[in-house]
């Protein structure tokens, strides 16, 4: 795990560096299909440096994210044997690939965005997408509905309250993303079942 910990830092550099902006972009591109380290740790970091940009930080991490999800759907898709399954693997999530498909069987492209929403790792849900051949526009729907959501949420808090914000996500990040796919599942059941 040392060298997941010095990507960490890696990562964290571009905060200070002058293309920051385009790192986050980089950073949640990579991650969507491939990289380790979520973008959240950089977009923190910018948003915490710059509190008047967190809106643009935000807008895009969510566009790099979308926009690698779909490279993600593209190696799901047309190189799952040769890369996807290889990226599974180095990450230990093959056993997910059956728990993933289940999901998608049950909610369709619902499964995406709650993943895109949550701290479950998204790469897992973009390759799996093309590999099970799940809606595009249904996928890039949900991925930029989930990440919007995620991001925009994270550096609106930071925008508003700065460092106490900061030490709240990083403590509670898993459960607040959980307890708002759920909120969010729950509505969209509520309004299927009322109208």
């Amino acid at each position: 795990m040392r060298w997941h910990r010095r990507l960490y830092h890696w990562v964290l550099s571009w905060a200070e560096h002058p293309q920051g902006t385009w790192a986050l972009f980089g950073l949640a591109f990579a991650e969507s299909s491939f990289f380790p380290v979520p973008p959240d740790v950089l977009l923190i970091a910018l948003c915490l440096g710059q509190p008047r940009r967190s809106g643009w930080f935000a807008l895009v991490c969510t566009a790099g994210s979308v926009l690698g999800g779909l490279g993600g759907y593209a190696i799901g898709m047309g190189v799952y044997d040769s890369v996807g399954r290889p990226i599974l693997e180095f990450y230990g999530l093959t056993e997910k690939y059956v728990e993933v498909q289940e999901l998608y069987r049950r909610f369709d492209v619902w499964a995406v965005g709650i993943a895109a929403l949550t701290p479950i790792p998204y790469k897992v849900f973009t390759v799996t997408a093309g590999a099970f051949g799940i809606s595009l526009p249904g996928f890039v729907a949900a991925s930029i509905v989930g990440r919007g959501l995620r991001f925009g949420i994270v550096a609106t808090l930071l925008r508003l309250w700065g460092e106490p914000a900061r030490e709240f996500i990083d403590r509670h990040l898993g459960v607040l993303t959980v307890a708002f796919a759920i909120l969010l599942v729950g509505g969209f059941v509520l309004v299927r079942f009322v109208f």
